[in-house]
């Protein structure tokens, strides 16, 4: 359904970013004849494929016969030729390419990490996206080739599958990539921290030898970033809890021992000179304990905070403002493990208007509409040039690696289009009750770890009555809190827990959570320890009773399995009779799931 007018990008800030502009303007003035080609090329280099001769397609590359005989699948479809491949099975099961890694996304009902297989030339199509992004934001902001970036970027383990491949997230196959270390110098992209430091899989390490350089270079900064929100807030907490040592070292011109990684010290040691004044500054800045503005007074030339604030990060919005002194804040993409979608023609704009563009060369689009979705009718996918605005739909993909109509599991909301190419605005991920990061916990998920963790109440005659549950962004890291309302048998010679036991059922709900969680809160600190906070009896009855006040059927109630409305966690807040936090960390080790 083609918009009655189109726009136009423009005027291009230098002549490569004409070039990528021009792109996208062929790419989302032809999107549904892209939307074909894409389709029919994935189609015939994949025709020898295990999977798509099981299908019967004949050779056929068109859409008709594509969507009458391949059916739509999940991630769990697709378990068992993933794990074929993860062995070590190198026959043409999915793709006809080889598969080059693994990327992980979070984990599935079962713990486990997803797969996501991929291909070389992936990184081709991801380094494309990222192409556009900076002559986008050079029609809004200008003069980025003066200055740096302030981006906090980290990898994370990886591991190998039993067949040796390697199995990491999508972020950390792109920073070890040749496309990343190996950039051209590009004056729109230069950024404070060496490649060196973003490399270094140590947290700690990479997070302090990148802040140290920010300061040393805070004059030059002019955009200050993460890929999330919640990464940026970590670097913030990480200055508040550190500026002491690293003015020291500014100050002395000498490189913490606390950093060991030889590559690190080199990189450091090539901007790092004694700086007193400089030294001055940030103890000045830092030590009356006022952090309000801290990365506009710190950094003072940055026009905008570059980080991901949609979905699940809008709840970190409120936190940014406050740190930078209400800086503008931008979400130039959207992508997955999976693919990579789109981007924000307006990144300048309010973080609850932003709208991604798919870009129809990335992969092919399908979209289911929720409503079909719900009401059990057989469903019915919509092409990326027919959805029809004020609609939300589940996207569908089709890849170039080898995933076929597999269900992504995000919610879209069409907002517009931009010549052929529909906007959609990102509402949520499907089934996801919790997260602070890159984590995802879902209800299933949540209901196993509470049935684990209660298990240890037996030896007291208790047990948990009703829960519900929050993800708390106040403090930095953020945490789950877990609200239990619990049954004691007393007459039966049941007992209140101790402190003790309630610490523990703590830890078992994180030994029960995903590896992704337990991931964040070992490896990467991202996460802080869970909250068990036990109300009083009846809270979950005053619930019932707010809701119903507030017109919810009483025949319909569901005690909600998480809540976000304010007033409600004020209501549990108010009724909390104790509060446990984890005792220490679940345990984790790298590997593929």
């Amino acid at each position: 359904m083609m918009p009655a007018t189109s726009t136009k990008l423009g005027p291009a800030a230098c002549e490569k970013d004409a070039e990528k502009l021009e792109f996208i303007e062929q790419m989302t003035t032809k999107a549904g004849e892209v939307q074909e080609n894409v389709l029919a090329e994935i189609l015939s280099r994949n025709a020898e494929t295990e999977y798509l001769q099981r299908y019967n397609l004949g050779g056929a590359t068109d859409r008709e016969t594509f969507k009458s005989k391949v059916p739509m699948v999940t991630y769990e479809d697709l378990q068992p030729e993933i794990h074929r491949i993860a062995n070590g099975d190198r026959s043409a099961i999915l793709s006809a390419h080889p598969i080059s890694e693994f990327l992980t996304s979070s984990g599935t009902s079962a713990g486990e990490r997803k797969l996501m297989p991929t291909i070389q030339e992936e990184l081709d199509r991801r380094q494309l996206l990222y192409s556009l992004l900076m002559p986008v934001m050079n029609l809004y902001v200008a003069g980025l080739d003066k200055g740096k970036g302030l981006y906090f970027l980290f990898v994370k383990s990886e591991s190998k599958t039993a067949g040796g491949l390697p199995a990491r997230p999508v972020l950390t196959s792109y920073y070890k990539s040749q496309h990343f270390r190996d950039r051209p110098f590009d004056p729109y992209n230069v950024y404070t921290s060496p490649t060196a430091a973003i490399l270094c899989a140590d947290a700690f390490q990479s997070m302090y030898s990148q802040m140290l350089c920010g300061l040393l270079d805070r004059l030059a900064v002019l955009r200050v970033g993460a890929v999330f929100a919640s990464g940026l807030l970590r670097a913030i907490r990480f200055l508040q809890l550190h500026w002491q040592e690293l003015a020291h070292d500014i100050a002395a011109g000498a490189l913490s021992s606390k950093v060991t990684d030889p590559a690190v010290r080199d990189a450091v040691a090539e901007v790092l000179r004694p700086d007193p004044g400089l030294a001055e500054f940030i103890v000045s800045e830092c030590a009356a304990g006022d952090w309000a503005g801290i990365i506009a007074r710190i950094w003072p030339n940055t026009m905008y905070l570059d980080v991901i604030v949609t979905g699940a990060m809008a709840q970190y919005i409120p936190t940014l403002e406050y740190y930078s002194g209400g800086l503008p804040m931008t979400s130039t993409m959207y992508a997955s493990s999976e693919c990579y979608f789109g981007v924000n023609l307006r990144p300048m704009c309010k973080p609850s208007e932003v709208s991604y563009t798919i870009m129809p060369n990335m992969a092919y689009f399908e979209f289911l509409p929720l409503d079909t979705a719900a009401a059990g009718s057989p469903p019915q996918l919509v092409d990326l040039a027919d959805v029809e605005v004020g609609k939300e739909y589940e996207l569908v993909i089709t890849t170039y690696a080898g995933l076929y109509r597999y269900r992504v599991g995000d919610i879209l909301h069409v907002t517009g289009f931009h010549n052929a190419a529909p906007q959609f605005r990102f509402v949520r991920r499907k089934n996801v009750l919790l997260s602070i990061e890159s984590d995802k916990t879902d209800e299933a998920e949540l209901q196993k770890a509470v049935e684990r963790a209660s298990e240890l109440l037996k030896p007291w005659g208790a047990s948990v009555a009703e829960y519900t549950s929050q993800a708390d962004t106040t403090a930095i890291p953020g945490h789950y809190v877990i609200y239990w309302e619990l049954l004691v048998r007393e007459g039966e010679g049941g007992r209140w827990p101790e402190k003790a036991a309630l610490e523990a059922c703590c830890l078992e709900m994180e030994e029960a959570m995903n590896t992704v969680y337990r991931q964040s809160r070992v490896a990467d600190g991202s996460i802080g320890p869970l909250e068990i906070r036990v109300v009083r009896n009846g809270t979950f009855e005053e619930l019932m009773d707010y809701a119903i006040a507030r017109g919810a059927s009483i025949n319909q109630y569901k005690v909600p399995r998480c809540v976000t409305f304010p007033p409600i966690i004020e209501l549990l807040d108010s009724r909390v009779a104790a509060a446990h936090f984890s005792p220490a960390c679940p345990k984790w080790t790298p590997h593929p799931g």
